[in-house]
């Protein structure tokens, strides 16, 4: 496989088509080695329009959807920045090619280990990977940009709370198909305001609160 053809192919045919036009967000998924955080029994799917399978069952989400993200936060250099699910660690690297201070929580420990591994591996080392629970975990500090990788079946303030004023907030909720990614942005008069993105759809956070079920 062409490396460099095949991922400019990927930026052209679907990042770019989902409205994903920054540039810098497009020099980014140019220049971070996707290649290198996808397991290898999958890597000729590196560059494909799909979500990839990482161990313990999860899924690194598809190009398209990794540029919307990056998009929509819009991270400027020195921004500290929380990610919830760090994966294979390649979104994490996106967004300290971005200039951001990254901190990335994963519940999974070998998940954890793969991420950093991949991001030491891949000239990232600076980014912290912490094994945590995210529904648990109390932040010693708010952060500009808070962005889960996965999905929320109802809304929860927790994650609003940890931004900054004019901190921004990406994230997907829904219990069922399709869900809305959005982008949530806390007010310097303590408020928030919501922006819908796009529909998607994407695996539950693990402990994330559910709806209520009524029993009749």
């Amino acid at each position: 496989m062409d490396i460099d053809a095949a991922r400019q192919q990927m930026i052209d045919q679907q990042v770019r088509a989902w409205d994903v036009l920054d540039q810098r967000v497009l020099d980014v998924l140019g220049r971070v080695p996707r290649e290198r955080f996808v397991p290898p029994a999958f890597r000729e799917l590196a560059f494909a329009d799909c979500a990839i399978p990482l161990p313990a069952g999860q899924a690194m989400l598809a190009p398209k959807v990794h540029g919307r993200i990056l998009q929509a936060l819009d991270v400027a250099a020195g921004e500290s920045v929380l990610e919830v699910g760090a994966g294979s660690g390649y979104l994490s690297a996106c967004l300290a090619a971005l200039g951001g201070a990254v901190t990335s929580l994963e519940i999974r420990p070998e998940l954890a280990l793969l991420a950093s591994t991949n991001l030491r591996a891949s000239g990232y080392p600076a980014v912290a990977v912490i094994e945590a629970d995210a529904t648990r975990w109390v932040p010693a500090q708010c952060f500009d940009v808070v962005v889960l990788t996965a999905s929320l079946p109802e809304y929860d303030r927790r994650y609003e709370d940890w931004l900054n004023a004019g901190g921004r907030l990406f994230v997907v909720t829904g219990a069922g198909e399709p869900m809305t990614a959005q982008l949530v942005t806390r007010t310097g008069a303590g408020g928030v305001g919501r922006l819908d993105l796009f529909e998607t759809v994407v695996d539950p956070l693990t402990n994330a609160v559910r709806p209520s079920r009524f029993v009749f």
